[in-house]
């Protein structure tokens, strides 16, 4: 089992930024991706990010160059930086770890954009 605790969230305005950290703890070994999904109000969950053991990145559409999604397989943390944040980014954030052919997801963190 992997347990995993997201921080970072909150209130920001147009145009702000915040960035989200994901710890990773229990059986952390050979953890492969790890990443973002979000789910905003009356809406499914949509990929954020997701980022590699080795370091390849992916993102979802038009979030690249806004987001930027980095890891530290030392300490087995995987962290979002947010940027131009705009109103539609307001959701839940979810971090999510890929092992073995499981999925292990946080329990969320609520960003809010409003001015």
């Amino acid at each position: 089992q992997v347990h995993l605790v997201e921080s970072g969230g909150g209130l920001v305005q147009p145009g702000g930024s915040l960035r989200l950290s994901c710890a990773a703890s229990g059986s952390i070994f050979s953890i492969d991706n790890m990443g973002w999904y979000r789910q905003a109000p009356g809406k499914g969950r949509e990929l954020v990010a997701y980022i590699t053991r080795s370091g390849t990145t992916n993102y979802g559409t038009s979030l690249k160059g806004r987001f930027t999604i980095s890891r530290d397989n030392a300490k087995n943390t995987v962290s979002l930086q947010m940027n131009s944040l705009k109103f539609e980014d307001t959701a839940v954030y979810y971090c999510y770890a890929a092992q073995a052919g499981s999925i292990y997801w946080g329990q969320g963190t609520q960003v809010t954009v409003s001015s």
